[in-house]
């Protein structure tokens, strides 16, 4: 047997894994399974999961999301609770608007009775 023989003998093909497979694995560590356990649970390399606790953190800290790990391309809940917020801050100032355009008019604004 030669060098090269050898060589691609010990090369492994590379594998590819779904975001939903990532996510699995990375959850379990995240509630406190030992990683190893986890990566020789679902046949991987330990390495390669902490690479993708990893690279789940700095794209989460990139976002400015929430403390919790997602794989890549999961919708992030603080994006969205930052929209709406927005968007409810929007809303009560085009309510103070039409407020004063109703008073400037005359008329009277239905007044609720749960304002914060």
């Amino acid at each position: 047997m030669n060098l090269t023989q050898s060589k691609n003998m010990v090369m492994k093909r590379r594998r590819r894994y779904t975001a939903e497979f990532k996510q699995q694995a990375m959850e379990l560590v995240e509630a406190g399974r030992p990683a190893a356990e986890v990566a020789e649970e679902f046949d991987i390399e330990l390495s390669c999961l902490y690479a993708w606790m990893r690279r789940a953190r700095a794209t989460q800290e990139a976002q400015g999301g929430s403390d919790v790990v997602r794989a890549e391309g999961e919708h992030n809940e603080a994006d969205e609770l930052r929209r709406l917020r927005r968007e409810n801050a929007r809303l009560r100032s085009e309510n103070v608007i039409l407020k004063k355009a109703a008073i400037i008019i005359g008329t009277e604004f239905p007044r609720q009775t749960d304002e914060r």
